[in-house]
C-alpha cells in the first residue's frame, strides 16, 4: 500500500538507492576505515621500525624524511621509498 503510488521512475529508483546503501555499508566504509588506519600507522613510523612495501620489499627504516623513508633491506643496501609505498608493518615485528 505504501509503495503503490510509486510508479515508473520512483519504483525503479528505490531499489537502486537501497543497493548503493548496502554497497556503501559493506564495501566502501570498511575500506575507508582501513585506509585511515594505514595512514595513521605510516605517520607514526620511526627509525628502527620494520616495514613491508607495496612491492613486497621488507626492510628496517633507517631515516625518516618528509615524503620518504630510507630503509635497509639487506646488509649494505639502502633504499629510498615513498611514504605511499609502505603497505604496513612487518608481521614478524608485531609478534
Amino acid at each position: 500500500m505504501l509503495f503503490q503510488g510509486l510508479g515508473g521512475l520512483g519504483g525503479a529508483l528505490l531499489p537502486m538507492i537501497l543497493i548503493f546503501g548496502v554497497f556503501y555499508l559493506l564495501l566502501i566504509r570498511p575500506q575507508q576505515k582501513k585506509q585511515r588506519a594505514l595512514q595513521a600507522t605510516i605517520a607514526d613510523l620511526k627509525a628502527g621500525d620494520k616495514v613491508v612495501t607495496t612491492g613486497g620489499i621488507i626492510g628496517t627504516i633507517t631515516a625518516v624524511k618528509d615524503t620518504s623513508f630510507l630503509i635497509r633491506s639487506a646488509d649494505k643496501s639502502i633504499l629510498e621509498i615513498a611514504r605511499t609505498a609502505v603497505a604496513g608493518i612487518d608481521a614478524e615485528e608485531k609478534k
